[in-house]
């Protein structure tokens, strides 16, 4: 049986909860409630799966903060012998608008500091990704606070649509693959 590891990056702690630097954290709780399965504490992560048209998806939550993720990461992949095309690490991203999300096979870090320490444990960036945009509705000085802010009231209001489509791709990504997620997702 296939197996994919599905990260959700994130800050762990109810004062992160809903904020914009813990979608990744949103998306993967949604995809766990989707699929009707819950969260355990396993080492350096909580943890989570469920089998679809058989193939096993492995979910965690890092415990680490944000910026140690990798950690977690090289852990579970290395646990369960998951190759790097089968990891998808999903998360926020300054450089998209709102809710639009992207898709890639691999790619930099873009300044993200959870996709940085990704990179260095791993290795490498050839891993897929998932970013979720955030927008850049800041002043100049303001970025941590803004991704370290509550969604506002319009976000609100369209979030859970967008994390839904999310949860969509990730299976897709799954079962068909990087390209038909990126053909059927990026811009949608």
């Amino acid at each position: 049986m296939k197996k994919y590891l599905i990260v959700g990056l994130g800050n762990v702690g109810e004062e992160y909860n809903n904020t914009r630097h813990n979608i990744g954290f949103k998306i993967i709780d949604k995809l766990v409630e989707k699929n009707e399965t819950d969260w355990e504490v396993k080492k350096l992560a909580y943890y989570s799966s469920f089998k679809k048209k058989g193939r096993q998806f492995l979910l965690i939550k890092p415990s680490t903060f944000m910026n140690n993720s990798g950690k977690a990461v090289r852990y579970w992949a290395l646990k369960e012998k998951i190759p790097l095309q089968n990891i998808l690490i999903i998360t926020d991203d300054l450089h998209l608008p709102f809710g639009d999300l992207r898709l890639r096979s691999k790619g930099s870090p873009a300044g993200h500091n959870g996709l940085k320490d990704v990179e260095n444990q791993l290795n490498t960036s050839n891993y897929p990704r998932l970013r979720f945009g955030i927008g850049q509705n800041y002043k100049t000085f303001d970025q941590v606070k803004f991704v370290l802010d509550q969604w506002d009231e319009t976000e609100k209001t369209k979030i859970e649509k967008r994390v839904s489509i999310c949860t969509e791709a990730i299976l897709c990504f799954g079962l068909e693959g990087i390209n038909e997620a990126m053909n059927k997702f990026n811009g949608k």
